[in-house]
């Protein structure tokens, strides 16, 4: 009961029920938020502390920035869902604020065009080295369990393609990566998938802010040879999957291309599958399949490992 009425007490006022129907539709900033609503940023952050003290909305901090959602777990979570469900779709001002809701999306979607704009070159030459993506992906479905897999832990999101390619599979799927860039650009691309099961989180593949045991399945996918300890990831992976859980990764086998290091920042130049055994043994990991994919010149390689810890994993 006193957390009900502390969250009713939070959203009886109008701004406030404004604020949880937009941020059920996006993860916005107290500046996209200023915007949309016109009013000030000292009154509007204000508002976001007050929800988000009563459990209405979740904060969640990217570097300098704070992106605030509702919530999806916890006792306010149901209230929240409810409260945005009963907002009148035809009010006037709701009907603004979705429309100035979608300029402030237009605007990242620029940001980020112009982001791959400025970096297409670098990721048209790779793609061009190795098999047809859409391969990769479709090895990475079939060997993630079709049912079963609750929480996905995607680490080094990227473009975010990872968690558009496996969140139909899993109940929900959150992606973290340490560029700002890219998790801009992969927040545009969610958006446009119309998933409603996916996040974005800015973290360290090396010091994952998960307790142990957290997530179902855990991919890396083409991470691996920019890590200065690819076996200090794995190990991080590792410990916040749950027992019988899936590590799926995809990098590349061992090559020769020495200009990678130079012009990509490549720190590794691929992986064998005895190198990538060891690593998961020595954290628990079983491989359970290994798939070689040949490309010109590069080969990419997807290893499935499973947790050890419970009945046939």
């Amino acid at each position: 009961m006193d957390a009900l009425l502390s969250a009713l007490r939070a959203a009886a006022e109008p701004t406030r029920l404004r604020i949880l129907g937009l941020c059920a539709q996006a993860e916005l900033t107290v500046s996209e938020l200023v915007h949309i609503l016109g009013q000030s940023q000292p009154g509007v952050s204000r508002h976001l502390r007050l929800l988000s003290e009563a459990g209405l909305l979740d904060r969640v901090r990217e570097g300098s920035w704070v992106f605030h959602r509702l919530i999806e777990d916890g006792p306010g979570a149901e209230t929240a869902q409810h409260l945005c469900r009963l907002l009148p779709a035809a009010d006037p001002v709701l009907t603004l604020d979705l429309k100035r809701l979608a300029e402030v999306k237009e605007e990242r979607s620029r940001a980020a065009a112009d982001y791959f704009r400025r970096n297409a070159r670098r990721w048209d030459e790779l793609r061009s080295l190795y098999v047809d993506e859409g391969e990769v992906e479709d090895v990475l479905k079939r060997l993630l369990p079709a049912t079963g897999v609750g929480d996905l832990l995607d680490i080094g999101t990227g473009t975010g393609r990872m968690l558009e390619v496996l969140g139909p599979r899993v109940g929900r799927a959150l992606g973290i990566d340490l560029s700002h860039d890219m998790l801009a650009v992969a927040r545009v691309n969610l958006e446009r998938s119309g998933l409603k099961n996916l996040a974005l989180r800015k973290g360290d593949m090396y010091q994952l802010d998960f307790p142990d045991a957290s997530f179902d399945a855990v991919s890396i996918h083409q991470v691996l040879h920019f890590a200065d300890d690819p076996a200090r990831a794995l190990a991080e992976a590792a410990r916040v999957l749950r027992p019988g859980g899936h590590l799926l990764v995809a990098d590349f086998a061992p090559h020769d291309l020495e200009y990678l290091r130079r012009e990509h920042e490549h720190r590794r130049l691929g992986f064998g599958d005895d190198q990538v055994r060891d690593w998961c043994e020595a954290t628990n990991l079983k491989i359970k399949e290994i798939e070689h994919l040949p490309g010109d010149p590069l080969t990419v390689t997807v290893w499935l490992a499973g947790k050890v810890g419970v009945q046939g994993s």
